[in-house]
């Protein structure tokens, strides 16, 4: 029986990730050698500090400020430093001495992502990133290989586990965004500074890689509308909910075709993270707490949905080691690495080029002939109508009555409603325009 081979493990990062990724392939040692065909040895953590207290206890020996020399001398290189520099270079220098990298860095790899494919393709290597998009859900790998057969129309993704507590929160409980901001930054979903997650910029990273792998062409952040979830109240949440609906912060890619192009432009891929009202009934709508979940529309597939943890040290992880695993079985076995699939430049369309339903909400007065102006300029704008509901509210004080209106759109382009929506900012019967939100799955 032949001797199995050994290969030599780096890790630069010992955060929450990878603490448990160290953990695992110290502790699973014996398990990963089996699946992978060769010995996973983990020659080196570089950390900035080595001093720092971690939730697990790691052999000190195993720790270095010298990440560029561990880089250089590994097999196997796992990226979880998180950022742009120095891991960037950190993952070229791994590349360029003939390591298969595994990275979880989705900043990185939706701003430079082509760069690195391209030099992981040049050296033959193997460049996997399964744990930068949703966590331990296996999303990308299917995209990948398995619908490599089939045609993609369509993604719409909850992959921030931060904002999907925050606004479930807000759903379940009546919380207006600050407080429940706060209750995800106690039970440590939030950071301190929670920007990227409720701006919607960690969701737009991972949007540009969803959409690079479905749809075969390379989306980076630029390419990605992002709006995110700071401005939607506890109000528009009880409206949504009043009407049937729950809120959410899709990532979404879709191919645009000439026929459904907003702009009446040509064919292209819209790619986009705002705030959206899904129906309950839909799957995404059932998604709570910090889970994500990926929900994919193919011409031959159908429709499929992939839901789990999104974060966390141990999940995460296991996403990490998939791919380790992977890589290490494809040195073992030789041939070129695989990166990505594209097979042609398909042009990123604005969000202005996309149509889909809208929710509207009115402050107006209450007083006859109000809905029918309302309604003309809506028609006038080539912008249907599916529901409108009217509340009436009385100041006991001032004994004024005003009306609360919720509208559901048919499917409009952005620029009709947008037009809409200033034309009847301009009636004098409005007392303000309370909401716009997109809705989806209707």
């Amino acid at each position: 029986m032949s001797e199995v081979r050994t290969l030599k493990v780096a890790l630069l990062g010992c955060g929450n990730v990878g603490a448990q990724v160290a953990r695992i392939l110290l502790d699973d040692a014996d398990a990963l050698a089996a699946r992978s065909g060769a010995r996973l040895e983990l020659t080196g953590i570089a950390v900035r500090n080595i001093d720092a207290e971690r939730d697990v206890e790691l052999p000190r020996e195993l720790f270095t400020t010298d990440a560029d020399t561990l880089a250089k001398d590994a097999d196997l290189v796992i990226e979880l430093m998180g950022g742009i520099e120095p891991a960037r270079s950190l993952i070229l220098t791994a590349i360029q001495n003939g390591a298969c990298v595994v990275t979880g860095n989705k900043a990185l790899l939706a701003q430079d992502g082509p760069t690195l494919y391209e030099e992981a393709d040049k050296a033959g290597v193997q460049l996997s990133y399964e744990a930068a998009v949703a966590g331990a859900i296996p999303i990308l790998r299917p995209i990948r290989d398995s619908l490599s057969g089939d045609r993609i129309t369509r993604v719409l993704g909850i992959v921030n586990g931060t904002t999907n507590f925050i606004l479930d929160q807000m759903d379940s409980t009546g919380a207006q965004f600050a407080d429940a901001l706060a209750e995800a930054q106690r039970l440590g979903y939030a950071e301190a500074d929670p920007t990227a997650d409720v701006e919607g910029y960690d969701a737009a990273a991972k949007a540009a890689i969803l959409a690079s792998l479905s749809f075969h062409s390379r989306f980076a952040l630029e390419d990605v509308y992002c709006e995110g979830i700071t401005k939607v109240s506890a109000e528009d949440i009880a409206a949504a909910k009043d009407a049937g609906f729950v809120i959410k912060l899709l990532a979404i890619a879709e191919k645009i075709t000439k026929e459904n192009n907003g702009n009446g432009g040509g064919e292209g891929i819209s790619v986009r993270v705002h705030p959206t009202l899904l129906p309950r009934e839909h799957p995404l709508a059932a998604v709570r707490g910090a889970f994500n979940a990926v929900f994919i529309e193919a011409e031959n597939a159908g429709e499929l949905m992939f839901y789990g943890q999104g974060a966390g040290g141990t999940p995460t992880a296991s996403a990490v080691l998939g791919d380790l695993v992977s890589a290490a079985r494809r040195v073992v076995l030789g041939g070129p690495g695989r990166t990505e699939t594209t097979t042609g430049h398909v042009p990123a369309l604005p969000v202005s080029a996309s149509t889909t339903s809208y929710y509207v909400g009115l402050d107006v007065a209450d007083q006859p002939g109000v809905l029918a102006r309302i309604a003309h300029i809506f028609a006038e704008h080539g912008v249907s109508i599916e529901i409108m509901r009217q509340t009436i509210h009385r100041d006991a004080a001032s004994k004024n009555e005003s009306a609360e209106l919720k509208i559901v759109t048919h499917r409009a382009s952005e620029a009709a409603l947008a037009a809409t929506v200033e034309a009847i900012k301009g009636l004098d019967v409005i007392n303000s325009v309370t909401s716009v939100l997109r809705v989806e799955g209707v």
